[in-house]
């Protein structure tokens, strides 16, 4: 299965379009959104071509190939007019030898680990900063950065998962990062 991996949308029309372009253009599978979907939230600025309405039109209709955790800046009003559950917590995934714990990163992250065994992956977005970093008992941690407010220099983008092994792209679906899980 390719599953592509992105993160705080937050209400950008522009960039939830660019996303769901590369979407297509990857042929993925699924696409797995850690949160932070339509508000910008406090700390934010707006994003380019904020416009949450058209964001949530965008989304519905691929409703079917969509997986969404909730982020710190999603509520019940935002479920109320998403057509695909994304108020859980965390989702797991079995990604043979590894397990991924996703979650947004607001609650679970390397200063608060979620339950993870040996080799087990921790996969969040929250910070908008791309990495992919070891640590504890061979364990990894993954983030796909931001689709619409990079940060640290960092430049919008989103991951792909496929045969255990994870990329990290522009926009425009240029590699920068690779790696084998």
């Amino acid at each position: 299965m390719k599953l592509m991996i992105a993160s705080d949308i937050h209400g950008s029309v522009y960039y939830c379009k660019e996303m769901l372009e590369a979407y297509e253009r990857e042929q993925a599978d699924r696409l797995l959104l850690l949160g932070d979907i339509l508000y910008h939230g406090p700390r934010n600025d707006l994003p380019k071509d904020y416009a949450p309405k058209q964001v949530i039109t965008m989304l519905n209709d691929r409703k079917q190939q969509i997986f969404c955790v909730r982020g710190n800046c999603d509520t019940e009003v935002d479920q109320m007019v998403l057509e695909f559950p994304m108020m859980a917590d965390y989702c797991i995934i079995q990604v043979v030898p590894r397990l991924i714990y996703a979650t947004h990163g607001h609650i679970h992250h390397t200063g608060n680990l979620p339950p993870l065994q040996p080799d087990d992956i921790l996969l969040h977005g929250h910070t908008h900063i791309p990495a992919w970093e070891t640590f504890g008992n061979h364990n990894l941690y993954l983030n796909p950065g931001s689709v619409s407010i990079p940060k640290a220099g960092s430049t919008h983008s989103y991951m792909i998962l496929e045969n255990s092994s994870a990329e990290w792209k522009t926009m425009d679906g240029s590699i920068y990062h690779e790696m084998k899980l």
